[in-house]
């Protein structure tokens, strides 16, 4: 069974706080950020951000955007972008 990597731009609207990850809180009051892994794990990773998120959120919205398969992952880890 070939191992399919994904990659996907995501933003939620709300209230998010806890958020742990490729993470960027905007100036709009918005989470934005960027996961990447096995297919299996990018679409759990994509279901909780639309339905459950951190403790204390509140998720009004979440827009995903440039999913794509890639052909190995470009981070090692989760970072908070500022």
């Amino acid at each position: 069974m070939s191992r399919i990597l994904k990659s996907v731009d995501y933003e939620v609207f709300g209230r998010v706080q806890g958020v742990v990850g490729w993470v960027k809180n905007t100036r709009q009051g918005t989470v934005t950020g960027q996961v990447q892994g096995p297919e299996e794990k990018v679409n759990e990773m994509k279901a909780w951000l639309t339905s459950v998120g951190s403790p204390s959120s509140r998720i009004d919205r979440t827009n995903f955007s440039n999913e794509k398969e890639i052909s190995k992952l470009e981070f090692s880890g989760f970072i908070t972008r500022y």
